[in-house]
């Protein structure tokens, strides 16, 4: 299946199970692989074909930036079951960097990484983390900051 990838996006966040963590705060890198069929895109040329990847960026800095999860994995489902509910794809991998965890010696990251499909379960639910959060619609003309 043919793939759109955001790879190393930064954003400053308060996520983490330790007090100094939701106080200071922390840089977070995400990548994200949309699985999708790209083949209509690539033939007519037209963005409403595809998926517009600004979108997917403002989708995915609006729930890294927005509420504290004390955990990489419970950020990294809210991504994507944000994605699965904003755009047609069939499946998205969503990997979550902490490159500044707090553990002794050196490394360049601690991450999680997770697929979800489209028909596959998830323990989210649209509910649990839209409220408050501006999905755009996945069409090209459509109103977005």
């Amino acid at each position: 299946m043919d793939k759109i990838i955001l790879d190393g996006m930064e954003f400053y966040a308060f996520h983490g199970c330790y007090p100094a963590e939701q106080e200071l705060g922390q840089p977070f890198v995400v990548d994200i692989e949309l699985f999708l069929d790209l083949a209509p895109a690539g033939c007519s040329d037209a963005l409403e074909a595809s998926i517009d990847y600004s979108q997917v960026y403002h989708l995915v800095q609006e729930i890294t930036t927005g509420r504290p999860f004390k955990l990489l994995e419970a950020l990294a489902e809210a991504i994507a079951a944000g994605i699965l509910a904003a755009f047609p794809v069939a499946e998205v991998m969503v990997r979550v960097k902490k490159p500044r965890a707090p553990l002794p010696g050196r490394f360049n990251y601690v991450a999680v990484e997770i697929r979800r499909s489209r028909s596959g379960p998830s323990s989210w639910s649209v509910a649990d983390f839209t409220r408050g959060l501006h999905l755009y619609p996945h069409s090209a003309g459509s109103d977005r900051p």
